[in-house]
């Protein structure tokens, strides 16, 4: 009897399934602690955090998933992009599973209506892999002159191909030539900033990736290192000393996530509670980069930019 009264009283545990590790994602973290907070949870007194880290490799999730499935643990939460909730959802059908994307999880088949998900699965979703061709637009803005870009993508991201025929798209409209460059490990990257070093000539496009945005500050690094101007989703980037990016507010959606899972543990079903479209974009500039790769941003660029680094 002891034993039983002890297990009811238990905090509910919440199973965590991160694409990345606790450093690379502590911002994020501390945004769904906070909406956690803000629906009555905290860690260590009324709910427990049980993480599982796919240090970045997306073929480690599913596994991942499935371990926390049998741990069984209330929710599961699938914050980090569309990798991380197909392997919450493939993992199981009775678990509540709350995710946090920048794509379509219509499109994606993760849910069936937003208005309405039917099943265990609900989330947040913003705009980050929709606005990739205006990322490409807006570089071009700044580096008039360039007849050619270079598109960096993960070649594993479920929303690869959608990202690079809207891009192709908005490359045909502008006149322009793009190359595709794929990356999916870290050492792929430097060797697209030295080949392209010439930053006046041509420029970098990533497209919306968590893994991408997750390394926002080693790829500033190289930006600021072979003066090479580029644009990704992620406004780390921009604060760590590159030019630009344009994609949705990580901060907002991660909280809304943590809201969600804490209406789950007040008894909500997931097929109650809507997909949350975080719908704020947000564009950075840095000028001060600017000036430094003899760059000038246009006034119009500039002034509607939600944040200006001089």
């Amino acid at each position: 009897m002891p034993s039983a009264l002890a297990q009811q009283s238990a905090p509910p545990v919440v199973g965590y399934l991160g694409l990345e590790s606790p450093g690379l994602f502590a911002t994020r973290l501390a945004a769904f602690r906070n909406g956690l907070a803000e629906a009555g949870y905290r860690e260590g007194r009324n709910v427990v955090l049980e993480f599982r880290w796919a240090e970045g490799h997306y073929g480690r999730l599913p596994g991942l998933a499935k371990d926390l499935v049998e741990r069984r643990v209330t929710v599961l939460a699938a914050p980090g992009g569309a990798p991380v909730a197909l392997a919450a959802k493939s993992a199981t059908a009775t678990i509540p599973i709350i995710f946090e994307m920048g794509g379509d999880p219509v499109a994606l088949g993760i849910v069936d209506n937003l208005a309405r998900p039917d099943g265990n699965v609900t989330g947040v979703s913003s705009l980050s892999v929709d606005v990739s061709r205006k990322r490409l637009e807006f570089l071009r803005e700044v580096v008039p002159n360039a007849t050619e870009f270079t598109v960096v993508v993960n070649p594993t991201s479920p929303t690869a191909h959608s990202q690079l025929q809207s891009l192709d798209e908005a490359a045909s409209a502008l006149g322009i030539r793009l190359h595709v460059s794929p990356v999916s490990r870290q050492e792929d990257f430097e060797p697209i900033f030295s080949r392209l070093a010439d930053g006046r000539k041509s420029g970098l496009v990533f497209t919306s990736d968590p893994y991408f945005a997750n390394r926002s500050r080693y790829l500033a690094e190289l930006s600021l290192r072979y003066a090479l101007p580029a644009v990704t989703q992620s406004r780390d980037f921009v604060l760590s000393g590159g030019l630009m990016s344009y994609g949705g507010d990580f901060t907002q959606s991660h909280l809304q996530a943590g809201l969600y899972v804490g209406e789950i543990l007040k008894g909500a079903r997931a097929s109650d509670l809507p997909v949350q479209l975080v719908t704020k974009v947000e564009l950075f500039i840095n000028a001060r980069t600017a000036g430094r790769l003899g760059l000038t941003v246009p006034s119009s660029l500039l002034s509607g930019a939600d944040t200006v680094i001089e």
